[in-house]
């Protein structure tokens, strides 16, 4: 078939996307696919439209690729495309309105509250937050991912520069109670049938599993199946594909959770398009339940081929 791969872009997570882009482009090749690379930019939906293509791979991260607004152009220009659909791409993107609907599907979702940061916060603001959801403290803007822009703060001061930082990135800041534990991963297939991965364990050599640990070699490991009970795994496998569900997804996703000793699985995000580099982890979880690579991709495709197929119906005679 004649693939185009979606990478790159505008987002935060540009150099990420390339990489995971380039992956999928060599995994489709072996699978004698015709596969052209298309970096997104202003001439986009002119290639799209006129390169006869059967299946668009989307390997976008973050803002214009995981957010609905891609999907919404693969949409109009009738194309089948993996991943999600433009409303959970949408929802799953915003992390203050998916954590209300996981929270209203009764899941476990560490207490958040959302700031809108025209300007500077005051002195109060942060004594306000500090006192009631106490130290450490999760900032983050609400729009972005690979922990881009994210600060864990343990005093006031932190708090303060917390805010500033994840305001450079979005005007809408969440701020959540920090949640104590072991952080795992669980990736989730559904192409179509749901399946979910194994448990993967992330061990950070960095005081904090941040962006420069999850894609420089050798700066954290994963551990498969994550070294907590067995009960613990239980909940975090049906707590990832209840959110996955809830949330409309489809194709694939990855559920960032926290167990904490108690064995509570508390959600963190779900990511539509999860890294796809040689150091992912759904690559890794895919693996552990004896998917390839390779064949990961594909059934990606197909499943998008498939979906696409059944939303438009059959020719007319």
């Amino acid at each position: 078939m004649r693939i185009a791969v979606l990478r790159g872009g505008r987002s935060a997570e540009r150099d990420v996307s390339l990489r995971s882009g380039a992956q999928v482009e060599e995994a489709l090749r072996k699978r004698g696919h015709d596969v052209t690379g298309i970096d997104l930019d202003l001439n986009t939906w002119d290639v799209l439209r006129d390169g006869n293509f059967a299946c668009v791979f989307n390997a976008l991260h973050g803002r214009l690729g995981e957010d609905g607004t891609v999907q919404g152009m693969l949409e109009l220009l009738a194309l089948p495309y993996t991943g999600s659909g433009v409303l959970a791409s949408a929802l799953c993107m915003d992390k203050a309105r998916a954590n209300a609907v996981m929270a209203g599907a009764g899941l476990h979702v560490p207490e958040f509250e959302e700031l809108e940061l025209k300007q500077g916060m005051s002195a109060d603001t942060v004594e306000r937050l500090v006192s009631h959801f106490g130290l450490p403290l999760v900032i983050k803007p609400v729009r972005e991912g690979s922990t881009i822009g994210l600060t864990i703060a343990r005093d006031a001061d932190q708090v303060a520069s917390g805010l500033v930082l994840a305001a450079r990135y979005d005007r809408r800041v969440l701020v959540q109670r920090f949640a104590a534990g072991t952080e795992i991963t669980v990736g989730v297939l559904a192409t179509p049938d749901l399946q979910v991965l194994p448990t993967l364990e992330i061990v950070s050599d960095n005081p904090v599993y941040d962006y420069d640990a999850k894609y420089t070699a050798g700066k954290s490991h994963h551990i498969i199946p994550a070294r907590i009970p067995e009960a613990a795994r239980a909940a975090a496998s049906e707590a990832a594909g209840r959110a996955f569900t809830v949330l409309g997804c489809s194709g694939m996703g990855r559920v960032d959770i926290i167990v904490d000793a108690g064995g509570t699985p508390w959600l963190l995000e779900l990511n539509t398009v999860p890294g796809l580099t040689a150091l992912s982890l759904l690559p890794d979880a895919a693996r552990a339940a004896g998917i390839g690579f390779d064949d990961l991709c594909q059934r990606l495709v197909d499943h998008a081929i498939g979906r696409h197929q059944h939303h438009v119906g059959p020719p007319a005679e």
